[in-house]
């Protein structure tokens, strides 16, 4: 087992991430990709090949500087090339983890050759436990090959950490994630809120029946928070307000904002590029690379003339895929502009730094639509906390807020996180300590 160990220095992530296609062994009804996983014929759905996938990964390292990666799919345990580019990303410096429901790892000789092949860890999805498990995933069994896979990497030295979203019927099975984290040695458990990602988006998807309200949440996260801390596990809750639990646990709250500074977390920049269509298909070449100063450009937020002008490019070019190509790079160009403007009255943060949080604040409001209730007005946290999703809010209001006030207002993402002691490899200890 690699050795490792626990830091309070904060620095942005070196990681990527690659969807090799969404082709999966389960169900999960909260899936993000879950009509790609159902749909056949949709484009995302099948495996691309090895060489697009090295083609993928070499562009991490050479480009975007990463050193680790995450590989997913839909299921990457089931990509019939999953040791070949396994090896792949350990020969350029691409520190390779699998983010798995373990299914396949029930089996330990699938285990052995991925730790041959150079596996660094796994981040094994654990929504929930026992039947509630089986049924949450969509899969009778499921339950009892995941208990089998964590066995499997004990005995032989494969650290791995948790996934864990926070869906209605995993609510109950917090606690019991919480301590079989502990039991079994996880490095790390991250609670995810159940938000509308890519096919979640989508009309009907969501309801009150099956997302949860924030403080149906809170009771049983906090107390999931309870147990891993007092037992020095590493947890992180993504996209969840800071107000919704107590202040003993903003330390694992991880915003946008807060993301970059994770290190088991995907670089903005590069997952900018790996997000694209022609990145996640099987067919098709790659998507010219783009710089974060590219991928932080969105018409919607242009002020004023910038706003107009984009508008008017995008509409006239829009019949011309070149035209629109050309009209693009002017809006680019445009939005360097604003984000130069922005960085020029950053105060706590340097330039490089405050791009990141640019590139946070655009992937929470225009993106995801997050809003600001009204007691966030005056709250001492509302510059470090992205607030309520905009389909959250559209389903439930944002009446939970709770306004916080301390004697002075936070405006550094990493004021509470800093606090907080982040598990670091060994492979990582001479830059990220």
């Amino acid at each position: 087992m690699n050795e490792f160990k626990n830091s309070q220095r904060r620095v942005i992530t070196r990681r990527g991430v690659i969807w090799l296609g969404q082709t999966c062994n389960l169900h999960c009804h909260f899936c993000y990709f879950l009509d790609r996983i159902k749909h056949q014929s949709h484009p995302e759905h099948p495996f691309m090949s090895l060489e697009k996938a090295k083609r993928v990964c070499k562009t991490l390292v050479d480009f975007y500087h990463n050193n680790s990666i995450d590989i997913q799919g839909g299921e990457p345990t089931i990509y019939s090339d999953i040791y070949e580019l396994v090896m792949y990303c350990r020969e350029i410096g691409l520190l390779p983890t699998l983010i798995t429901n373990a299914l396949i790892l029930s089996n330990k000789d699938a285990c052995l050759k991925l730790k041959d092949a150079g596996v660094r860890d796994f981040l094994i999805s654990v929504h929930g436990l026992g039947n509630a498990f089986d049924t949450i995933v969509g899969v009778k069994g499921a339950h009892g090959k995941q208990m089998r896979a964590l066995d499997n990497l004990v005995d032989i030295g494969v650290p791995f950490r948790f996934n864990s979203v926070l869906s209605k019927l995993a609510l109950p099975q917090l606690s019991g994630i919480a301590r079989l984290a502990v039991e079994k040695g996880a490095r790390a458990v991250n609670f995810i809120a159940f938000n509308p990602f890519e096919d979640q988006r989508k009309e009907g998807k969501r309801s009150d029946k099956n997302v949860p309200r924030y403080r149906d949440v809170s009771g049983p996260l906090v107390e999931a928070l309870d147990i891993l801390t007092d037992a020095g596990v590493e947890v992180n809750v993504r996209y969840f307000p800071f107000c919704m639990v107590p202040d003993r646990h903003w330390k694992s709250i991880y915003n946008f904002q807060q993301l970059t500074y994770d290190i088991h977390e995907w670089d903005f920049a590069s997952w900018s590029w790996t997000g694209m269509r022609p990145q996640r298909m099987r067919d098709g070449d790659l998507s010219p690379v783009i710089s974060l100063e590219e991928a932080s450009y969105t018409p919607v937020k242009y002020p004023g003339v910038i706003q107009h002008a984009a508008e008017r490019l995008h509409a006239a070019f829009s019949s011309s895929p070149r035209l629109l190509s050309a009209a693009e790079s002017i809006n680019r160009k445009l939005s360097s502009m604003v984000l130069r403007k922005q960085e020029e009255s950053a105060s706590c943060l340097d330039s490089r730094e405050q791009l990141y949080r640019t590139n946070a604040r655009l992937r929470a409001e225009s993106h995801c639509g997050y809003i600001y209730a009204e007691r966030c007005r005056s709250c001492s946290l509302k510059q470090v906390c992205d607030g309520f999703h905009g389909d959250y809010a559209a389903l439930f209001g944002a009446d939970e807020a709770t306004c916080i006030e301390l004697p002075q207002s936070v405006d550094d993402p990493k004021h509470f996180i800093g606090s907080q002691w982040k598990v670091v490899e060994e492979e990582d200890f001479y830059w990220a300590l």
